[in-house]
This record gives C-alpha cells, sequence and structure tokens, in this order.
C-alpha cells in the first residue's frame, strides 16, 4: 500500500466537508451517491463537470458506510463458524468484497450499474471537485461490481504492489470469487452440522485469534479447499485493518466524522482491530 500525497489530499478533501456536521448524521439516505451522480452525468459529448463538495462528500461516506457493513459481514461470519460452514463461507467473502468496494470509493469510483458507467472524482486544479464519466477504464470488464471494484483497486498505483488485493478472477483455484461461487451455485455441498452458532465470548475468542496470525503468505480462499474458512476470515480481517489503516494515516485524528466511525459500536466488544506483527499463532495452511 503506497499512499502518495495525491491519494491523500484528494481524501482529505472528501471528508473535509464531513467535520460540519454531526457524526450521526452525516449519512445520507440509501441511494443518494448512485442517484445525485446518474443526474449529474455530463450532457453527450462532455466526460466530467464539477460537482458540490456535499456530492463529493459521499465518496466518503459511502466508502465507510460499506467498511461498516464489511465489519458486520466479519462478525457474521465468525459467529456461524461451526454452525453453517458454507454461510461462514459467504458471509466472510463479502466481508471482503465490502471493504474493497469501499477502499474503490476512497479512490473515488462509483459504479453506476444502469448506466454503465464509472464516476470518478478528482480534485480540480483549483482545489474544486471533478467527477469525470470515462466510457470505460482501460483493461476493466463492466460485466459486474465484484470483478470492476477489484480491478479498479488492484490497477491503481496506491494498491498494485499490496498482495492482499487481487483482481478475483474467478477462472484460478486460489480466488474469492471462485470460492464464493462454488459457495453460492454448486450441487451437493452437502456441508450442514447441527446449528449452533459460537456464544459472545466464542466469537470474541475467534476474532482475537484470527488477528494474531502471522502471515507467511497471502491467504487467498481456494475453491479445491473449500470451506476454508480460516482462510476466508483470515483474509477478510486483514482487508477490514487495511482501510482502516489507509484513512487513519490519511487523515489522522483530525476528521470528526472517520474518528467516530472508526471504532464501530457494534463491534467494540468483539474486536480491538489489532495484527499480531512480528510473533503470534502460526498460519493455517
Amino acid at each position: 500500500m503506497n499512499i502518495d500525497d495525491s491519494f491523500r489530499s484528494r481524501l482529505v478533501a472528501t471528508f473535509r466537508p464531513l467535520n460540519t456536521v454531526a457524526a450521526s448524521r452525516a449519512f445520507p439516505s440509501p441511494g443518494t451517491l448512485a442517484n445525485s451522480l446518474a443526474r449529474a452525468t455530463p450532457r453527450a459529448g462532455a466526460l466530467s463537470r464539477t460537482i458540490t463538495p456535499q456530492l463529493a462528500s459521499y465518496f466518503g461516506t459511502a466508502a465507510v458506510e460499506m467498511w461498516l457493513r464489511s465489519v458486520h459481514s466479519f462478525l457474521i461470519s465468525t459467529s456461524l463458524t461451526d454452525a453453517s460452514p458454507i454461510w461462514a463461507s459467504v458471509s466472510g467473502y463479502y466481508a471482503s468484497h465490502y471493504s474493497v468496494r469501499g477502499m474503490a470509493h476512497l479512490l473515488g469510483y462509483f459504479y453506476l450499474f444502469r448506466g454503465r458507467a464509472v464516476a470518478r472524482l478528482e480534485l480540480g486544479a483549483r482545489g474544486g471537485y471533478i467527477c469525470s464519466y470515462p466510457p470505460r477504464p482501460t483493461g476493466v470488464s463492466l460485466g459486474g461490481e465484484h470483478q470492476l471494484y477489484w480491478a479498479l483497486v488492484k490497477r491503481d498505483p496506491v494498491f498494485a504492489a499490496d498482495p492482499l488485493f487481487t483482481d478475483n478472477n474467478q477462472d484460478r483455484d486460489e480466488s474469492d470469487a471462485a470460492h464464493r461461487n462454488f459457495a453460492n451455485y454448486i450441487d451437493h455441498i452437502s456441508r450442514y452440522p447441527v446449528f449452533h452458532p459460537l456464544d459472545e465470548a466464542s466469537i470474541k475468542d475467534r476474532v482475537d485469534h484470527i488477528s494474531k496470525i502471522v502471515l507467511d503468505d497471502i491467504p487467498i480462499p481456494r475453491r479445491s479447499r473449500f470451506p476454508d474458512v480460516d482462510y476466508v476470515q483470515l483474509i477478510a480481517y486483514h482487508r477490514i485493518i487495511s482501510f482502516r489503516k489507509v484513512l487513519d494515516e490519511a487523515l489522522g485524528r483530525d476528521n470528526r466524522f472517520w474518528n467516530v466511525h472508526r471504532t464501530p459500536s457494534f463491534a467494540a466488544a468483539f474486536m480491538d482491530f489489532q495484527l499480531a506483527e512480528r510473533s503470534g499463532i502460526t498460519q493455517p495452511s
């Protein structure tokens, strides 16, 4: 992960308007960013237009809301570790996907599905907010968000060299998407243990265990090892932490909105968002 000055400046500018409102009331209603960007689409022949600071800030709130969705999905996955390997795997995948999509929003991307276009937030030369609507990002398919957002993150210089983030190629064995597709669509999985979800203490112990595993290799889930719950949850946790580190490094403690939401109240009893650095539990194989 390489947070350069350009990326940092865009994040600071995107989140700056959120300092003027109460953090608890900063999230707009569902669909606000998508609908606002659709209305702001330039007329035929134009590829970009100036947008308001408020509309630009919706990229920030959308990113954080997606990350909160990721954290919530991760807790659901851990609670189902023993009760349902299938749904522990699927919800664990979505914990990863929502973190990656949140990263894409931090990078200024938003996929307008109905318009089949990708909006891109940029800073103008004089500090204003510019939203461009390129016909199609080079080398990126518009087939669906589970490939699009991952590819946009992976091709960006900030994350291109970071092995935590992949292009999510569903044709590989080591692939989050291939693993999720197996869980969702393959027949005769037949993995239905007696349903005993973990209690609160066990969920906390599970998260604590995951946080103390030192990575020898990047644990991309493997289709051939389904349900591979350890890898699904381990990689999801690291992506959650990576998102948090990006905003912590870019914004510091100067943004009221992020200060409130960086440790969500619904997760506070279960996770402290820490990682083992040099010593800890050996990574599972």
